[in-house]
């Protein structure tokens, strides 16, 4: 009687059992989620670093960047082509002939070209004894006057009236006048010009310190 008893016991708690498992199966709490991976099986992900970021100029930065500085307006070049700041010379007190210089002296090959120290109109070509073929030339303003001497030879087409560009080609170094045949230069002066704008008179000014390289 006992062991009947405790037969139908047991089959009644297996029976419970199973159907409380399929009450918890039917409300998904046995299931394991949709995608789920094992613990074990997940695969660990190595954190990716941040994209670097594009560097922004600020105006000013980018601006520089960009552009060269403009020249100065009216401001004189260097009068022969190739020729560098260091490798002028200040001869503008020198003596010549018992007379104070006045002028620059650019070495230079013969037939370099020599170009115009600023944009202006030629208003004289002339040949003399002491400086040969010359060019004098007035800046725009008519404020001062450029004489380039000892030329070889004008450029071609060159003419009195003629409107010169900044650093274009006037004519070709050469040792004409009273300089020495063995040693061609261009010699350069600038004058301030007086009310009269006489283009062979006015004020000597030392063409290094316009350049920008002689002392103050």
């Amino acid at each position: 009687m006992r062991g009947s008893t405790f037969a139908a016991f047991a089959l009644g708690f297996v029976a419970g059992m199973a159907v409380l498992a399929g009450v918890l199966w039917s409300f998904g709490a046995l299931r394991t989620p949709a995608g789920a991976q094992p613990q074990a099986a997940v695969a660990a992900v190595p954190q990716q670093a941040a994209p670097p970021q594009p560097i922004t100029l600020s105006p000013a930065q980018g601006e520089a960047e960009r552009s060269a500085p403009e020249p100065v307006p009216g401001h004189p070049i260097i009068p022969v082509q190739g020729i560098a700041a260091s490798q002028l010379t200040d001869n503008f007190n020198d003596r010549r002939d018992g007379r104070r210089h006045d002028a620059l002296d650019i070495p230079a090959p013969r037939g370099t070209p020599v170009i115009a120290a600023v944009e202006g109109n030629v208003v004289k070509l002339f040949h003399s004894k002491l400086g040969g073929t010359t060019v004098y030339q007035f800046d725009d303003s008519r404020t001062y006057c450029y004489y380039y001497a000892h030329l070889e030879r004008y450029a071609t087409g060159l003419a009195e009236g003629t409107l010169l560009r900044q650093a274009e080609v006037l004519g070709y170094v050469g040792s004409t006048g009273n300089a020495q045949a063995n040693a061609p230069h261009l010699h350069f002066e600038v004058h301030k010009l007086g009310p009269e704008k006489k283009w062979w008179q006015g004020e000597s000014l030392d063409p290094l310190k316009l350049l920008g390289h002689g002392p103050e």
